[in-house]
């Protein structure tokens, strides 16, 4: 039995975690939302998050970290399937929704510059349908509103946990995949996209500039801002937590409200304050922006927290990161 199991057990090639099939269960699994990847350093990184029950999207193993004090470098971790894509120039899309100067700084070969504003909604019906679309920003949270809102479109779109600063600008091989030269994106068969739902992508984007230089930019909220609206009992907020529902137990801000991420937490969205505007936030800050996203859209005036409510990936940042409390009640 030990000799099967050794002759069966392969890498998936999608993800690079063990499996004994070309494809593993989580990639194959149908209830996993592939609009969300985590990178890991391991296979024991996938073992441990799948352990906690938190994550609902797929992984992407490096099979290894980069770390110079201990002599390893990008060149000593295995080509990851990101850039193999590029690399074998599959016929894909890749969006960089950073600004304009950064994406000529560096971006993955062939990838268009779509700036994160209006020029999504412009730029709508310049999308393939028949394409797969990968969309990286810079950390992966205005990515997550973006995703959201080209998926309600009917693009199929994931984006890149981590974007380009704490992701892809750490892979092996990303050198001989980046480019300098900008890349036109050309017009292809858009998706049938509802004339209603066009015009809320517009104003989505309209109400994201106006709100430049607030404390509200970007439809998010720095966790600083959000504990002194909470400190001051401002009314005019609510809090919600997009997190599961044993973790909202276990501790969420106080006065929030649960609505754990998911297919159909849009029916629980009718419980929420019309009037008040909704501070969402969940782990990392990635799904929150895509609840955002259809909160808006719906008419809520909703904004994401930085980085949720913190993991040891997001480092200083989320709400626990930073030392403030959690209630159960």
């Amino acid at each position: 039995a030990l000799t099967a199991m050794r002759n069966d057990i392969q890498y998936c090639k999608e993800c690079h975690t063990i499996s004994d099939a070309d494809i593993c269960g989580i990639c194959s699994n149908p209830s996993r939302d592939k609009s969300i990847i985590c990178v890991v350093e391991d296979v024991r990184d996938v073992m441990a998050l799948e352990n906690t029950g938190m994550f609902k999207g797929v992984y992407h193993v490096l099979g290894g970290k980069i770390s110079p004090i201990e002599g390893i470098g990008p060149s000593q971790l295995k080509i990851t399937s990101l850039v193999e894509k590029v690399k074998a120039e599959e016929d894909i899309l890749v969006v960089d929704i950073r600004s304009n100067e950064d994406y000529n700084k560096g971006h993955l070969k062939n990838a268009v510059n779509i700036p994160w504003g209006p020029a999504i909604a412009e730029n709508l019906e310049n999308l393939p349908v028949d394409k797969d679309i990968y969309l990286y920003c810079y950390t992966g949270q205005t990515a997550g509103q973006a995703t959201a809102l080209l998926n309600m479109a009917g693009y199929n779109v994931r984006s890149i946990n981590l974007g380009w600063k704490l992701g892809l600008s750490n892979v092996e091989g990303i050198e001989e995949v980046t480019q300098t030269e900008a890349v036109e994106l050309v017009k292809s068969t858009p998706a049938d996209i509802a004339p209603e739902l066009k015009d809320a992508i517009k104003v989505y984007f309209d109400e994201l500039v106006a709100a430049k230089g607030t404390t509200y930019e970007n439809h998010k909220i720095s966790e600083d801002d959000a504990k002194a609206l909470l400190d001051a009992k401002d009314e005019s907020i609510q809090f919600l937590s997009v997190r599961k529902a044993e973790d909202y137990a276990k501790g969420h801000i106080e006065g929030a409200i649960n609505i754990p991420f998911g297919k159909g937490m849009q029916e629980s969205f009718g419980t929420l304050p019309t009037d008040k505007k909704i501070i969402v936030y969940c782990y990392t800050g990635q799904t929150a922006g895509q609840a955002v996203a259809g909160l808006r859209i719906l008419g809520y005036d909703a904004v994401s927290m930085n980085f949720g409510a913190g993991t040891p990936a997001t480092g200083e940042g989320g709400w626990i990161n930073k030392g403030y409390p959690l209630v159960q009640e």
